[in-house]
């Protein structure tokens, strides 16, 4: 037999617009309802968050352009252009962690894909002339890092629907689906500013023979189709809600900073080496097309949902501290290769660091529930079951905050990798500078994870297992 709360919502419409009652981790009601709903919101939250990513990382192909287009920017200023949204994005996942439990997640779906209309129709009017000045198109290049801060929105919204057992697999497919935004750009952009088919406003190619507004233009009906999704088929959930305050309590939980540490060498290098990935390989290996650029942040996105299905099954730790190592090896394996101007070494070894930033995306995103969970737990061991109800609420709450927090920290290696790059190559002549500064961000990555998630005195006794195995 079903409980009340649980036929409650059996019995609701699939699209109504808030839900009250919201238990996933009963077995009973999950498979009653809960498991459709939330397999409904993931897919438009997935949709939404790809094409959010996609704006985002835009820049990293139209900066490669711009020179034939007529536009003349120095190295370093081109790498600004394409770091400039990865600064923005992480500044705005900040306030859009904290709108998912005082809007809801529905409608703040819709007002962040809404507002993504504004970085792609300036991008497609201002490319199209090469007199702008270029602090206007720093501008118009900031306003692309809207599409940022879905990312931080998207992960707290998802983080209420599913249940505690397959947050890692279901945070792992959301963050995939918009990583691959990045990819997806990459690949398109490049396709279509050849193309004329979807110019609507000029019907000849702009400067340099290529119709650069395509790269704004190409994004309006995806954009129009994710509206429509996060109207008709995604919901609120009142059991979400929350006060500022009480999610702003993560702020000074010690783990909220060493995760937010962590998630920069993970995430953080996965969104700065895609954002500088075509630009680094135009400026160092110039006879090869930009085109093979997707590849990178392809295999990227692939790999994350893998590990967070390994932190699931092994434990995050584990996972993130082999990681680390992992990156270490391939950052070496870059720097002979592009000292040896060695394209298909560089290549190859650049590939294996973007799977290993994938996996340690969703080995970390893994990581921060569990912390939180068992802090909570911890605390009100001994105190009774409505203690330990009152516990698991507060970690629901806590960490759908910390997850958009952290990630909006993390987010920063998309402004200090590119620009990492672009001073390196204006001092040195190449990127093995800021390479060895990476390595060494890495090491120091990979001592906290062992110093706090490692050892056997992470939070308590009763958490040892959770700390080196299942956290």
């Amino acid at each position: 037999m079903l409980r009340d709360s649980e036929r409650n919502i059996a019995m609701s419409e699939p699209n109504t617009t808030w839900i009250s009652d919201w238990n996933p981790d009963d077995a009973r009601f999950w498979e009653a309802k809960g498991k459709f709903i939330a397999r409904r919101n993931l897919i438009w939250s997935i949709i939404a968050e790809h094409i959010g990513f996609s704006i985002w990382l835009t820049w990293s192909i139209v900066a490669t352009k711009l020179p034939q287009a007529g536009f003349h920017y120095t190295t370093d200023q081109l790498f600004q252009l394409v770091a400039l949204p990865g600064l923005i994005g992480s500044l705005m996942r900040f306030p859009y962690t904290f709108a998912v439990t005082t809007f809801g997640g529905r409608n703040w779906t819709i007002f962040s894909a809404s507002i993504l209309f504004v970085p792609t129709i300036a991008l497609a009017y201002f490319v199209t002339r090469p007199d702008t000045p270029y602090t206007t198109m720093l501008l118009v290049s900031a306003l692309a890092g809207l599409g940022g801060g879905n990312f931080a929105s998207s992960m707290t919204n998802i983080s209420f629907f599913y249940p505690d057992r397959m947050k890692g697999w279901a945070l792992g497919l959301n963050a995939a689906g918009g990583n691959i935004g990045v990819s997806s750009v990459q690949l398109l952009t490049p396709v279509l500013m050849g193309l004329g088919i979807i110019n609507l406003y000029q019907g000849t190619p702009g400067p340099g023979g290529i119709y650069l507004q395509n790269a704004g233009l190409m994004w309006l009906l995806p954009l129009a189709v994710a509206v429509f999704g996060a109207v008709f088929f995604m919901n609120n959930l009142t059991t979400a809600r929350s006060s500022f305050k009480d999610q702003l309590a993560i702020v000074g939980r010690k783990h909220t900073w060493i995760m937010s540490f962590i998630y920069i060498g993970t995430f953080g290098s996965f969104i700065g080496y895609s954002a500088a990935f075509p630009l680094l390989i135009k400026t160092q290996f110039p006879a090869v097309t930009v085109t093979v650029a997707f590849l990178g942040p392809l295999v990227g996105s692939l790999s994350r949902p893998l590990g967070g299905l390994l932190a699931d099954k092994i434990g995050g730790a584990v996972v993130t501290f082999w990681n680390f190592i992992a990156m270490g090896a391939a950052t070496m394996g870059v720097m002979h290769f592009v000292e040896a101007k060695d394209f298909g070494g560089f290549l190859t070894m650049f590939l294996i660091l973007f799977v290993t930033t994938g996996i340690g995306n969703g080995s970390t995103y893994r990581m921060i529930p569990s912390i939180f969970r068992e802090e909570n737990l911890a605390k009100a061991k001994g105190q009774g079951e409505a203690a330990r109800t009152s516990a698991l609420k507060a970690a629901s709450i806590e960490s759908g905050a910390a997850l958009g927090f952290i990630g909006a920290i993390g987010a920063v290696g998309g402004y200090f990798i590119p620009r990492g790059f672009g001073a390196s190559i204006g001092l040195t002549g190449g990127p093995q500078l800021a390479l060895e500064i990476y390595l060494a961000f890495y090491a120091v990555c990979l001592a906290l994870t062992w110093w706090f998630y490692q050892r056997k005195s992470f939070l308590s006794p009763r958490t040892t297992s959770l700390a080196g195995a299942r956290v």
